[in-house]
This record gives structure tokens, C-alpha cells and sequence, in this order.
């Protein structure tokens, strides 16, 4: 899996990559409205071929144009690519976003990137694929270019749920605020994941008999505060059913740092400066502040009596979830 970072030098596209079909889009959580596309474009790309690349841009164009409110995101950038590779994309182009880039006209877009450097000889992407500057590149827009250029344009409809809803990066947002992880993976296709470089703590848990592995999040999550019984990802590939805990500690802290707080069933080892990530399953229960540390230490055998239960036998729900967390 190769993950270009292209600067305004746009350095030559390696020709084993060129003449491949092109999925565009953000894809922010890569849900099942966003694989619905992505498969389209594997299709097409093994039908004729020819390699299947992903074109998506970062930061999050809402982080440029609204930086005191960045959006949640959902898989940056590192996890939306290992996503992408194992969906089977052969490279990822993650083209800088920023006010410069977004006052180019769309005619720029699609000569100077889409045909210039990465020689597409097809566009996959959702209906509603706006670009250039004041979006004036619409689907019209991209038809009419394809036609006139020589590479072909497919457009996918939006993907609805059972109930014919739309399935959304925002819809899922919402769900996760909530703590609906079991909800929100329904619409992901896979189990809602996070990945951070495991930190030193303060070393409580150990103290207590729970040692954890300790991740910041971005400022900008809004995961719910809570305990989840989830599954934790080593940054070798082994997995361990976990209990997590997302917040800020009320019984021991005044007002500490939202920080996940993971401990590991069966693990003993040094994960400190390890990249790894967590999926989560269920909400088992919100933050507590507890009269003192021995209900603590109760309730956290509780929390892992219920979380082993629920992890156990739980069956992936999709061969991405397979390769993420089982």
C-alpha cells in the first residue's frame, strides 16, 4: 500500500499508478455509503486491469474554513488509509486542503490533477461531488470534462440504510456522542475505531490491579464519556478482548484530560510509544465518581465480568471488521 503526500511539486505519479480508475471523496469514516463507491471503483479498476487509487484530501476541508470548530473525524487520515488497504485499493493520494487549493477553478482540478498527473481513465464518486473554487464543478461539471477528455465518470447514488435513510459521516457522528457504538457500527460496517500512540500514565490502574493502556484523542472527539467493552489492536496485529474507559477520571481527578484508558484481559507486556487502536463493541455504563477507590475497584471487576461476556463469541460483522478487530 503506497500513501502519496503530494505538495504544490506534485512529483511524477509512478507509471504502474497511471491510467487507474480514481475514487474521490473525503471518506471520512469509510461507512457503508462511502464503501458503496469504493467498490464500484474496485470493480471497474479489476474489469479492466488497471490500478484502483484513492483520491481524498486533508485536512478535513471544515477544519480549513472553520478551524475553531474542527470537525470529529471519524478515521484520520493514518486509520483511513489501513482501512483503504484493506479494502484493496492499490495507493492513496492525500492532496493538501487548504484556502489556496480551494480558490482553483474546477477546470484546474480536473486538468492539472485528473488527467495531468494521474492520467485517470475513470472518476468514481457520489452524486453530490462538488469542487473547485465556489464549487462550480458539479456532476454535470465532471461528465462534461470526462466526455471531452477521454476518461469516464460513474456516479453513485446515495446508500440508504433498511429504513432508507441515508447513511452519513454526520449521522454516525451523532450516534457516537450518544455512545451508540453498536448503532454506529451498523452503519460503519465494521466496529467503530480509534488509533493513538499508548502513552505513560499516571499509573493508578496498575496500582489498583487494572493496569491500562493510556491514548489521547484528538481535542475534537466526542465519543461519549463512559466504560466499553471493546477490542484492543497491538501495533503487531494482536488483539485482545478489553474493557475501555473514556473521560476524565472523576474519582481521582478534579478535571483531568479526557483520556482511553484500556485494560487488556490477559496481557502482560510494555505497549508505551506502541501505535495501536481500540474498537469498541458496547456502552456498558457512563462516567461515575465514586465515594473512594475500593467501590472503584468494585465496580471495575464489574465493568470486566460484563465486558468478557459480551466479548465472547462476538462474531465480526463484516470482513473489514474481521481484519480491524477479530
Amino acid at each position: 500500500m503506497t500513501v502519496f503526500h503530494r505538495n504544490e511539486t506534485r512529483e511524477p505519479l509512478p507509471e504502474t499508478l497511471k491510467g487507474g480508475v480514481i475514487a474521490i471523496g473525503n471518506f471520512d469514516g469509510v461507512h457503508r455509503g462511502h464503501q458503496s463507491v469504493l467498490r464500484r471503483a474496485l470493480e471497474i479498476a479489476e474489469s479492466r486491469g488497471v490500478p484502483a487509487l484513492v483520491l481524498t484530501f486533508e485536512p478535513h476541508p471544515r477544519t480549513v474554513f472553520r478551524p475553531d470548530t474542527p470537525v470529529f473525524r471519524l478515521t484520520p487520515a493514518p486509520l483511513k488509509a489501513r482501512i483503504l488497504e484493506a479494502i484493496g485499493f492499490n495507493a492513496v493520494i492525500e492532496y493538501p486542503f487548504d484556502r489556496e487549493f480551494s480558490q482553483r477553478s474546477a477546470d484546474e482540478f480536473v486538468h492539472s490533477i485528473l488527467i495531468d498527473w494521474l492520467g485517470a481513465s475513470e472518476v468514481v464518486t457520489g452524486f453530490d461531488f462538488h469542487f473547485g473554487h465556489g464549487r462550480e464543478g458539479g456532476p454535470a461539471f465532471l461528465m462534461n470534462a470526462g466526455s471531452h477528455n477521454g476518461f469516464g465518470v460513474t456516479l453513485i447514488d446515495a446508500y440508504r440504510d433498511e429504513n432508507t435513510e441515508v447513511v452519513s459521516s454526520s449521522r454516525i457522528r451523532s450516534l457516537l456522542v450518544d455512545g451508540e457504538v453498536a448503532e454506529a457500527a451498523g452503519l460503519l460496517g465494521y466496529r467503530y475505531t480509534v488509533e493513538a500512540e499508548v502513552i505513560d500514565g499516571e499509573k493508578l490502574g496498575r496500582s489498583l490491579g487494572f493496569p491500562t493502556a493510556n491514548m489521547q484523542l484528538p481535542p475534537e472527539a466526542e465519543l461519549k464519556a463512559g466504560i466499553y467493552a471493546v477490542r484492543f489492536r497491538t501495533a503487531d496485529g494482536k488483539i485482545y478482548d478489553a474493557v475501555a474507559s473514556y473521560g476524565r477520571r472523576p474519582t481521582v481527578t478534579e478535571n483531568g484530560a479526557p483520556l482511553l484508558e484500556t485494560y487488556l484481559f490477559d496481557f502482560n507486556g510494555n505497549l508505551y510509544g506502541q501505535t495501536c487502536s481500540v474498537s469498541f463493541f458496547s456502552y456498558l455504563r457512563p462516567e461515575l465518581k465514586f465515594d473512594g477507590l475500593e467501590p472503584l475497584i468494585a465496580q471495575m471487576r464489574n465493568d470486566e465480568a460484563e465486558a468478557r461476556a459480551l466479548l465472547s463469541g462476538v462474531q465480526p460483522i463484516s470482513e473489514l471488521d474481521r481484519i480491524l478487530c477479530a
